[in-house]
């Protein structure tokens, strides 16, 4: 999960360089590069494109879509650190319905775990006043998207490679989002075909070892470990955007690796086997 947030941090940092190119657009060009490099990988592991189940394969790329293409839109109109604090209200929908849906055994004392990891999300930025009424009701649609994946790749577990979902995903959405395009297509410049190409490897990346760690361990376990990708956005948002932190934002950071850790230490353990990628 630690590899998957860099990957997807290095991605929403270029995301937020092109502001100024279609959402739909980058949509695109960040699933048709993963969905390629995942065919190949596939192909060459001579490992089944179709999948096993294909009813949860399909919901798992739409609710993705979903996710995916709002979380981006939030991105490019509000400020970057905003925008990914309020997209890690999403782990909190994952920890709800896992328990929920799921029927995850979770200890007493993860509930307060959970609710300090939340206060620190909001510590880090809070609600900034840039923020529009509709990009807040987007960003945190999004959000519920988001956990909605995750309890999906749960379900699935491992009766599907990591790759499979991942290909799926990506596949889907450089399909529906391609033939949107043809309506609104706007050629890029040089540089910005160029950072679209970078972004969609690095997405791939994300993708990849997001799927993974879901399928090794319960939801309710990993999804906390997502907040790491603000750590890494902290960064990139002061070398790259020039963004200062208040005390409240240190704070926040804390308070969210204390619950992460903490999470991880009191839960339910269980032998897990690795799977082969």
């Amino acid at each position: 999960m630690l590899i998957a947030a860099l990957g997807f941090s290095l991605m929403q940092g270029l995301i937020k360089f092109v502001s100024h190119v279609n959402v739909i657009q980058i949509v695109f060009f960040r699933s048709i590069i993963t969905a390629g490099i995942c065919t190949i990988n596939l192909r060459r592991q001579e490992i089944s494109l179709i999948g096993n189940n294909q009813k949860l394969l399909f919901l798992r790329s739409l609710l993705g879509l979903f996710s995916m293409t709002l979380f981006f839109f939030t991105i490019q109109t509000i400020p970057y650190g905003a925008s990914v604090t309020l997209k890690y209200l999403s782990p909190f929908f994952t920890f709800l319905l896992a328990v929920w849906l799921l029927k995850e055994k979770v200890k007493p004392i993860q509930w307060l775990f959970l609710l300090l990891a939340l206060v620190g999300v909001f510590l880090l930025k809070g609600f900034d006043s840039r923020i529009d009424n509709l990009s807040m009701l987007l960003a945190i649609l999004g959000a519920f998207f988001g956990g909605c994946v995750y309890v999906t790749i749960r379900k699935i577990g491992k009766t599907e490679h990591p790759l499979v979902i991942v290909n799926y995903f990506m596949t889907s959405s450089a399909l529906i989002s391609g033939f949107a395009l043809l309506f609104i297509w706007e050629t890029p410049t040089l540089m910005d075909f160029c950072i679209l190409i970078c972004l969609g490897g690095f997405g791939y990346f994300g993708q990849k070892y997001m799927t993974l760690s879901f399928q090794h361990e319960e939801a309710n376990v990993v999804a906390p470990f997502k907040y790491s990708e603000l750590i890494y956005a902290f960064a990139i948002g002061f070398f790259f955007f020039e963004e200062g932190y208040s005390l409240f934002a240190i704070i926040g950071v804390v308070i969210l690796l204390f619950s992460c850790v903490a999470n991880a230490v009191v839960s339910p353990k269980k032998n897990i086997k690795p799977i082969k990628i």
